[in-house]
Order: structure tokens, then C-alpha cells, then sequence
């Protein structure tokens, strides 16, 4: 007893859609077509010239010499017979022949879709990897391999969000429950105001990673309001929100601002140079640091303007660094641990708010290592004219 077959992905992918002959076959009789008219309209034109040839006896040059010579009527009644022959044998053959060419042609497009589907059972790590000359088939293939590989990209990058993630929002939640067990246990051996202090950290902390969670989720889906403003204002203001703590770890501020007019909204503007300030204050030399924040028209790019915040700090190697903006991530591996001087903890948010705010403005964030340690992070943004 045999089983019923179960439905795959291309069954549903194609249900609903009425069935015609394949591509390979259309492309089979198309060829065969081709073949059979070109030959048809060539036997036709030789027919039609052979009715002008004159109907008239024909005899022989040497009157010695008796063989029969057939009529027009004869020679045309033969091309008929012998052009149907020809034309079934060229039908064969162009079937034939066109049913094994349309099968090449078409191979590649059969890996492709074989690939798609694959893709579509949730496995990304096929590649086609189509070899051969530039054609249409290979830039096709080239271009599927490219989406595979920021798709899989794409999904290993929000399975690591999601794991992260609600490792990052556990941790509160089992701290409180941790310090809250304690006191039940032992009421009375409790000293009640360290533990709402406690208790009150730990709830703020999973507060600020919960919004920083919602303000990524807003950005990425809500296009930002842009309005024309002055870069140096909201450059300042943001100086201005964190020069207390850089006083207070010990780091020496320089800045460049210069006037500049961009097309962007304030408040999400104002937020990513607070997150590189403080990316930059809290990631430096526990004794001298030194940051450098420009902001102006860009020295590289005409028609642009830079927000550039470079910083002291530990050597970084450039796969490190191209980490940064994932959420959670640091370098080797997520975010933990207290933050320097204040007590909080760095959940790992920062950079990649300001790509998402970046991308927004359709600008572009440029991270790169400084060679003597730091990092230097650039937030391009296209410059209005004035």
C-alpha cells in the first residue's frame, strides 16, 4: 500500500495557477515551427519558380539517344512528394533537436528555481554558483546568490538579536527575582533601602534596553519627518547632554563645529551624536582619553556634511569593528557586564540606532580603527544647498 505523496513547497507555491505546457516544450515546438515554416517557404518559392519552366516535349540533343525525359507535370508531382518527406523528417529533427537545445538553454533557469525553493524550505546556505561567460543566465544567478547571501545574513543577524535580546531583558528579571527570593526568605535580616536601590537599577536597566528596543523598531519602520536645520546647533546640544560625564571619567573633549545647513530631524539627529559621544566617552582610556568631534561639510565627500567622533581607546581590529552596529555586539561577542564609572550597564544599542538613524536620513555610518587605538565613526549625511 503506497502512500499518499506529501505537498511540497512548489505544490503550494503553484496552487490556484492552471496548468500549461512547460517552458522547455513551448520552446521545443516554437524551434520545430521555425524549422518547418523556413523549409516550407523555401519549397514553396522553388515550386513556384518550377511553374515557369515551358511544358513542351522535351527530346533528347543526340536522336540516337532515346531516354525519356519526364515533364514539368512529372518534376513538380515529384517535388511535392518529396517535399512532404522533407518537411515531416525536418519536423522530426527540429523536435528532436529542439527539445534537447530548449533543455540546455533552459537548465540554468531549472538550478534556479531549484535554489528558490530550497531558499523558500528556510535553507539559505545553497548557493547555484553558475560558471561560465557573462550572459543573461549567469548575471541572474549571480544576482540570486548576492540576495541568498544578505538574506542569510539578514536572518543570522536576527537570530542573534532575538537570542541576545532576551538574554539581555532575562537578566533584570532574574536579578529582581533573585533579590526578592533573599528577602522572603529573610525578612528581617534585610537592609530594605539597598534593595529598592537595587531593585530600582535593575528595573531601570531593563526600562532603557525596552525603549532602546522600541525606538530601533520605530526608526526602521516610520520614515522620519526631515526639515532643513543648522548641523553646528544640534551638534552643540548634544555636547552640551554629555560633557558632565566626560568631565567625570576623565575625558578630554575637543571640538570643530562649523555652520552647515542638512535636510534631517532634530531630535533623531541630536540622538545619534549623543550615542557616538557616548560610545566614545564610555569605550576610552581609563586615564587620558581624549575625544574629537568635527562637524561640517565633508572634507571627502562634496555635497555632504560629517559628523566624525574619534576617540582613545584599545586597538581594534576591522572585523571587530564591522560587529559594532549589530545589537547586543561588541567586538567579540555581546555586551555584559557594568558600565565604567556610573554603574550601568552598556546593553549594546547605541551604534546600531545610530546606523538605523543614519540610514533614515540616507546617509551613510563609516566605523573604522584608529591605528594607535579607538575607533573613528562617521555619520555622512547629504548636505542641503543653502
Amino acid at each position: 500500500m503506497t502512500s499518499a505523496r506529501q505537498p511540497t513547497t512548489s505544490d503550494a507555491l503553484f496552487k490556484g495557477r492552471p496548468r500549461r505546457l512547460t517552458a522547455r516544450l513551448r520552446l521545443t515546438l516554437s524551434y520545430a515551427l521555425f524549422v518547418v515554416v523556413t523549409a516550407a517557404t523555401t519549397l514553396f518559392v522553388v515550386y513556384v519558380v518550377m511553374r515557369f519552366v515551358p511544358d513542351c516535349p522535351l527530346t533528347a540533343v543526340n536522336p540516337r539517344d532515346n531516354a525519356r525525359v519526364p515533364t514539368r507535370e512529372e518534376i513538380l508531382d515529384a517535388l511535392l512528394r518529396i517535399s512532404g518527406f522533407a518537411l515531416f523528417s525536418l519536423a522530426v529533427v527540429g523536435l528532436v533537436g529542439g527539445w534537447f537545445i530548449a533543455g540546455r538553454v533552459l537548465q540554468p533557469l531549472q538550478d534556479i528555481t531549484d535554489a528558490a525553493l530550497q531558499a523558500a524550505e528556510g535553507s539559505l546556505d545553497h548557493r547555484i554558483g553558475l560558471a561560465g561567460p557573462r550572459d543573461e543566465f549567469t548575471h541572474l544567478s549571480d544576482a540570486f546568490d548576492h540576495m541568498l547571501d544578505r538574506l542569510q545574513e539578514s536572518f543570522e543577524a536576527q537570530q542573534r538579536f532575538a537570542a541576545n535580546a532576551s538574554h539581555e531583558l532575562r537578566t533584570p528579571l532574574a536579578v529582581n527575582r533573585a533579590l526578592l527570593d533573599v528577602a522572603r526568605t529573610d525578612p528581617d535580616g534585610q537592609d530594605y533601602p539597598q534593595l529598592v536601590s537595587r531593585l530600582h537599577e535593575t528595573n531601570q536597566r531593563g526600562i532603557e534596553i525596552v525603549n532602546a528596543l522600541l525606538q530601533l523598531s520605530a526608526i526602521g519602520h516610520t520614515p522620519p519627518e526631515l526639515a532643513p536645520l543648522d548641523l553646528s546647533e544640534t551638534v552643540t546640544e548634544a555636547l552640551g547632554v554629555v560633557r558632565a560625564e566626560a568631565a567625570a571619567r576623565s575625558v578630554a573633549v575637543h571640538a570643530t563645529i562649523r555652520p552647515v545647513s542638512v535636510s534631517a530631524n532634530d531630535l533623531l539627529l541630536q540622538q545619534a551624536t549623543v550615542n557616538l559621544l557616548h560610545n566614545a566617552i564610555r569605550h576610552n582610556r581609563p586615564v587620558d582619553g581624549r575625544l574629537q568631534l568635527t562637524a561640517g561639510p565633508s572634507p571627502t565627500a562634496p555635497g555632504h556634511v560629517d559628523i566624525t567622533v574619534s576617540n582613545t581607546g584599545p586597538a581594534l581590529s576591522p572585523e571587530a569593528v564591522a560587529t559594532f552596529t549589530e545589537p547586543f555586539l561588541r567586538g567579540e561577542g555581546r555586551t555584559s557586564g557594568p558600565g565604567h564609572g556610573s554603574g550601568r550597564r552598556v546593553h549594546g544599542l547605541g551604534l546600531a540606532i545610530v546606523a538605523a538613524i543614519t540610514t533614515a536620513h540616507h546617509g551613510e555610518l563609516i566605523l573604522k580603527p584608529n591605528p594607535d587605538g579607538g575607533l573613528t565613526a562617521i555619520v555622512r549625511l547629504p548636505a542641503t544647498a543653502d
